[in-house]
């Protein structure tokens, strides 16, 4: 039986055995070990010989917890593409499950139509895009087949079509030294993980920065960027939490101006676009801004998260009304089944989208291009 083995795969002696004593052979005799040498462990008469201590464990065995794992480097990096893919699936999955539910045993009528309309109107696409891929599918279609990849195919083009033109690079101005960027939003968005994503990207074309920490409200936010100027050498303008926010931007500027810094990158607290004391205080640092270099902010970028869906209209409406946005980032496209929200907003607004991302990694913010975008979320392979 398993109970009558020790651990070593030996059979222990019988019950009678080891109660008596008797019956031992020479092979089951238990094995003598020599003593320790006595300049290590002296014997002691009272006691049974010790056991030797287990040698120590080589440093062979511990090399595999730190050194990098061999099969991770050899695996090649997931291009920007696949890692995009990846995360816009839960949109296109949702707008590609519906087109083939709608389209693989029906004719192209009214009723096809309406359906695939409310398909894309909750994927966030918004009425008027809807309505603009819903007159194209049917264009010179009507009571005919068609088959659901064309109608991905169509949804693709439609949507790249309006999204060509506000996919515009972000651009330093090198001759306003430094090109001042105010990074605005709402609580939540992911302000301050763009600007340091940013700082890095600016800081390996060889720009030099000042991070201002504008967030006062938050001692998090704070601390968050002056992590970000450590990793990017960049120095951090920052005050003790629950100063004024208006006066450290002025700071900031005057500082990047000082240490001859081409950029400087400006955080702002998170507040509600229906909060219109909060707006206020967002005008303030824009005012104050202005009065420390009369053409800034050269740049104003809006964080929009893509989980909020329809909201997202409302605080590109009332951002720029307050602060003048310049271009947009779109975060957590990854985490939503309603990316489309990005195309409503395009739609809408015209407003240049500079970014996109779709992670938590440093690599996970990127130049928007609107052709993989668009194939992207209806669910094309590339």
């Amino acid at each position: 039986m398993a109970g009558d083995d020790d651990q070593g795969g030996k059979r222990k002696p019988g019950f009678f055995k080891r109660l008596f004593g008797g019956g031992g052979t020479p092979d089951a005799a238990p094995e003598v070990r020599p003593e320790p040498a006595p300049e290590t462990l002296p014997p002691v008469d009272s006691l049974p010989a010790p056991q030797p201590a287990p040698d120590p464990v080589p440093a062979e065995p511990e090399a595999p917890r730190l050194a990098p794992d061999p099969a991770a480097e050899a695996a090649p990096r997931r291009s920007w593409l696949s890692r995009l893919t990846g995360g816009l699936s839960r949109s296109s999955s949702s707008i590609k499950g519906g087109i083939v539910g709608i389209f693989s045993k029906r004719k192209l009528d009214d009723a096809t139509l309406d359906d695939l309309e409310d398909v894309l109107i909750k994927a966030d696409l918004g009425i008027a895009m809807a309505t603009r891929i819903t007159g194209a599918i049917g264009s010179g279609r009507y009571e005919k087949g068609i088959d659901p990849e064309e109608v991905q195919a169509i949804l693709a083009r439609e949507i790249e079509a309006v999204l060509a033109p506000v996919a515009v690079p972000f651009a330093v101005d090198r001759a306003s030294k430094p090109f001042v960027v105010l990074v605005v939003g709402v609580n939540g968005s992911g302000k301050t993980t763009t600007i340091g994503k940013l700082a890095a990207k600016l800081s390996a074309e060889g720009l030099k920065l000042t991070l201002g920490a504008g967030d006062t409200f938050r001692a998090a936010a704070i601390e968050q960027l002056r992590i970000w100027g450590e990793r990017t050498n960049s120095p951090v303008v920052s005050r003790p939490q629950g100063a004024d926010a208006a006066g450290l931007a002025f700071d900031a500027i005057k500082e990047a101006r000082e240490n001859g810094s081409d950029v400087v990158l400006i955080d702002t607290a998170g507040r509600l676009q229906n909060r219109a004391e909060l707006m206020e205080e967002l005008a303030k640092v824009v005012r104050v801004v202005k009065k420390a270099e009369p053409e800034a902010p050269h740049a104003v970028l809006l964080v929009l998260d893509a989980t909020v869906g329809q909201n997202a209209l409302s605080q590109v409406e009332i951002f720029g009304q307050v602060a003048g946005v310049t271009g947009l980032v779109m975060t957590k496209l990854d985490g939503t089944a309603r990316g489309g929200i990005l195309a409503a907003v395009a739609e809408k607004f015209a407003l240049p989208v500079h970014f996109i991302g779709v992670g938590e990694g440093i690599d996970d913010l990127e130049p928007f291009a609107a052709s993989d975008f668009a194939r992207a979320i209806a669910g094309l392979e590339h």
